[in-house]
């Protein structure tokens, strides 16, 4: 272990991550974390993997230098890829996006403590050190965290941060298991997981840049210039790893897309372009994506994305159906984010058919059927000693 102490339990040569992955190749599960920068590039760099097995022994969690000069990271994928062995994370997404950057694939099965803790009545996206206090009682030190992982050597400070992202997890994982298996909700995880696990998730297709953008027209010409110089400016960012907005700002893009510039000396008069970046080599290119986008046949530029307007009249319902929302979950102990979101709201107000996940499976028996039964007349809302309580109709016309 070159350059650390081996009290710091950082792997930075191969022959020791070898025998690391080896050591966890058996485990029911393993803990991961990683620690990357993200704020110069695109993609993102990853500095550190940290990994804990079942065991509290001290070789059984590692932080491992992926930096470290000619290392062979192909244990860690191999480990990472083990169908036999369950991956715990907690608020996962980024790392997952890192490992799909990487290996082309998802480490899988995959449990997400940060969703599990929303099923078992933590609230919203609860943090990782508020989850490890209140139930493993572990109290970390987050002064590390945004200090620059890709620097060496690693002070003892930095490591110890790290490695408190995975033994604590082990803990926090055993107790929302017991959690779920208890209330008997393991299942009403399984459709956040599956998004964490699909590839779909993570795939960043220039062609569907634009619609990261707040598009100022409806005007579908102006969209399909936007869609062209939005991928244009996508293929640039990732070709040389940069943020996207170091190529072109998004108020750019809307300036660009409503000109339509076709020379050159056209692109110089946009507003927010600098005659420099005109001049260029990118300025080229970016007439090059106007013209993409102006010669785009008409049935296949974008259609404007719907913004129906939700009717005023039926605003009372969904200010009812919300508090009918915070009232289940209560009563259930569960993240109303994970059960039904504003737009989930309007659309049931508006239809009793609605596609939401709010009216599919588990979400419908604690919120869903419940909503249309008070939308319809069915159910009531009254307060009894200063708390908000629901009451079943048996008079349809009490409201007439």
């Amino acid at each position: 272990m070159s350059g650390y102490s081996t009290v710091m339990t950082v792997i930075a040569e191969s022959p020791d991550l070898a025998a690391f992955c080896a050591r966890l190749a058996g485990a029911e599960f393993i803990t991961i974390d990683t620690e990357f920068l993200r704020d110069q590039t695109y993609w993102p760099k990853l500095c550190l993997v940290q990994l804990a097995g079942p065991d509290a022994g001290p070789e059984d969690a590692a932080a491992i230098d992926v930096l470290a000069p000619d290392i062979d990271l192909a244990p860690l994928t191999a480990l990472l890829h083990d169908p036999k062995i369950l991956k715990v994370v907690h608020s996962g997404r980024q790392d997952m996006e890192i490992f799909y950057q990487m290996n082309g694939r998802l480490p899988a099965p995959l449990f997400d403590t940060q969703v599990a803790a929303m099923v078992c009545g933590f609230g919203d996206s609860v943090a990782y050190d508020t989850l490890a206090r209140r139930l493993v009682g572990a109290r970390i030190d987050k002064t590390s965290r945004y200090t620059d992982w890709s620097r060496r050597p690693l002070s003892k400070k930095q490591v110890d941060y790290a490695l408190a992202d995975v033994t604590h997890l082990r803990d926090v994982y055993r107790k929302i298991k017991k959690m779920l298996e208890k209330s008997g909700r393991t299942h009403w995880l399984d459709e956040e997981l599956s998004v964490l696990t699909s590839p779909d998730t993570y795939r960043l297709e220039p062609q569907e840049a634009w619609r990261r953008l707040k598009p100022r027209s409806d005007d579908r010409v102006y969209l399909a210039v936007l869609r062209a110089v939005a991928a244009w400016r996508e293929e640039e960012a990732q070709r040389r790893n940069v943020p996207r907005n170091r190529v072109l700002r998004d108020d750019q893009i809307y300036d660009i897309a409503a000109l339509r510039p076709k020379e050159v000396e056209d692109l110089q008069r946009a507003r927010r372009v600098g005659k420099d970046l005109a001049r260029g080599r990118l300025g080229q290119e970016i007439v090059g994506a106007v013209k993409k986008g102006l010669d785009c046949a008409p049935e296949a530029r974008p259609e404007p994305q719907k913004r129906d307007d939700f009717p005023k009249e039926l605003g009372p319902v969904a200010e009812l159906l919300k508090v009918l929302l915070r009232i289940r979950c209560s009563e259930e102990d569960v993240s109303q984010l994970l059960v039904a979101r504003g737009n989930d709201i309007e659309q049931i107000a508006l239809d009793d058919d609605a596609d939401v996940p709010a009216l599919k499976g588990w979400r419908r028996e604690i919120f869903g059927a419940d909503a249309l039964r008070l939308k319809h007349g069915e159910l009531a809302l009254t307060i009894r000693e200063k708390n908000i309580c629901l009451m079943p109709l048996a008079d349809r016309k009490a409201c007439a």
